[in-house]
């Protein structure tokens, strides 16, 4: 039997209202001028040198990402409701950050095996018993939102650390107005473009208590041989802060210092986008040639801060992503807005049963994988990719979990045949610092391959701009 996919643009057979301002505008749109504006953009992606890369596939690594001109539209009231749960999820996760770090109060409580906090291997004794300013472990938290139906939004997974994509959120919007201005005249749709105000005032409002006049904030990248070096790059350019790279910062009387052709200059707060592993080599990885040695005694002593907070990964691990609704009753005392997707731990027996008699079924994850890589979509699959899956399955059962195969809501999008719909999710960034605030919209990533439910851009996948509709 075919599976029933939502269509966001369409609902027995009518337009839904959000986009009802977009049939005209797609329908009259001829095949030679839709591929006159998809060379459009691509030139324009390129010329401004958004890429992303690839790294073991041979050839040229740094790539465009796949763009598609057909946005993806909320009502306002769609809307509200994400951001309400996407801001009460970001409470309970740097709540359970806290306490994990510190008193540990919800493993006491029964609610989350100490295996899973304190034997993981994105928990950081380097922090145990230190809290950073405002209480804040995670300052950018990406959830990846996934819909089903009109109302029935999931939490895919939370990115706690250094979540990507933001440029391309930013980017898309730009690519869009310039393309289509018309379209921004006959729609009141709500902007996105102060999203580096947002990330400034956040990084600032968590400045170290030792800080005493308006912070200096930097963004510590590995270099331009990332992935998500144009990122780093460009949100430094639009908070005008400065790039820096671990050799540019140094460690001395108790503060962190950037070299600059004036002198050193003090560093208050780091927007660090490498790995915890990387940050210090004194605490960390000892080959690590990112970091800053000596950097962890200055955190720890509130000489600077570091965002995100090292230790931040525990939260966003994909079995203990099971207990986020457990935590936002825990911490908060209320019901979830936002749904976990049913997961199977196969670190439990009964639930590795469960998936071993029916990976053909299901969705299996690595806890700590990322991109899309280390993922068995079962229906899709072939029983060698199977078999494969099963064998790692048993040999570390606690390395995986499953979930079945949702029904993800689709979106039109420009394809060469013209328009078909294609599976999307969406990547909101939400801002914790002093107060917690989103920019209305977030990164709707897109599978281009016909059938396919993987949207990462490693994977095929590509980008559209997402709109929110003003009241």
């Amino acid at each position: 039997m075919a599976t029933e996919y939502f269509n966001e643009m369409y609902e027995g057979g009518a337009v839904r209202a959000p986009y009802a301002r977009l049939e005209d505008w797609m329908q009259s749109m001829p095949a030679e001028l839709r591929q006159m504006k998809q060379a459009e953009a691509e030139d324009l992606f390129r010329r401004i040198g958004i890429t992303f890369a690839v790294y073991g596939e041979g050839g040229d690594p740094d790539r465009l990402i796949p763009f598609d001109m057909f946005p993806r539209v909320f009502a306002q009231d769609e809307w509200r409701k994400l951001e309400r749960g996407i801001k009460q999820r970001a409470r309970a996760l740097n709540a359970f950050l806290v306490d994990v770090y510190g008193r540990g109060e919800i493993v006491k409580a029964g609610k989350i095996p100490s295996r899973l906090v304190y034997r993981n291997e994105a928990y950081e004794k380097a922090v145990s018993g230190f809290v950073p300013p405002r209480g804040v472990f995670s300052h950018i938290v990406g959830i990846d939102i996934v819909r089903t139906g009109p109302g029935d939004f999931f939490v895919l997974e939370d990115n706690c650390r250094t979540p990507s994509g933001v440029s391309y959120m930013l980017e898309n919007r730009e690519i869009m107005m310039r393309m289509f201005p018309a379209l921004f005249q006959n729609n009141r749709i709500e902007p996105v473009d102060n999203y580096s105000d947002l990330l400034r005032r956040t990084l600032a409002s968590v400045a170290p208590a030792k800080c005493d006049r308006d912070p200096t904030i930097v963004i510590l990248t590995p270099g331009h041989f990332n992935s998500a070096y144009y990122e780093h790059s460009f949100l430094a350019d639009l908070m005008g802060v400065e790039l820096v790279e671990g050799a540019d910062l140094f460690v001395e009387n108790g503060f962190v210092w950037m070299r600059t052709t004036e002198g050193p200059k003090k560093v208050d707060v780091i927007y660090r986008r490498i790995d915890d592993s990387y940050l210090d080599p004194l605490c960390f990885r000892p080959d690590s040639m990112l970091g800053v040695p000596g950097l962890m005694d200055v955190y720890r002593s509130g000489g600077v801060t570091i965002c995100s907070a090292p230790g931040a990964g525990v939260a966003d691990d994909k079995a203990v992503y099971t207990f986020v609704p457990d935590m936002v009753r825990f911490y908060l005392g209320e019901e979830p807005i936002l749904k976990n997707v049913p997961t199977w731990q196969c670190g439990k027996e009964d639930d590795l049963k469960y998936v071993q008699a029916n990976l053909k079924e299901l969705v299996v994850k690595e806890v700590h994988g990322s991109g899309g890589y280390g993922m068995l979509v079962g229906p899709k699959s072939t029983p060698e990719q199977i078999a494969y899956f099963a064998d790692r399955i048993a040999k570390d059962p606690d390395n995986y979990i499953a979930q079945p195969t949702l029904a993800l809501s689709t979106v039109p999008t420009f394809v060469e045949e013209g328009v078909a719909p294609r599976h999307v999710d969406l990547r909101p960034y939400c801002l914790v610092g002093e107060r917690i605030e989103l920019v209305p919209g977030g990164l709707t990533r897109v599978a281009l391959k016909d059938g396919s439910l993987v949207v990462n851009s490693s994977q095929g996948g590509g980008v559209k701009d997402t709109w929110v509709l003003a009241e």
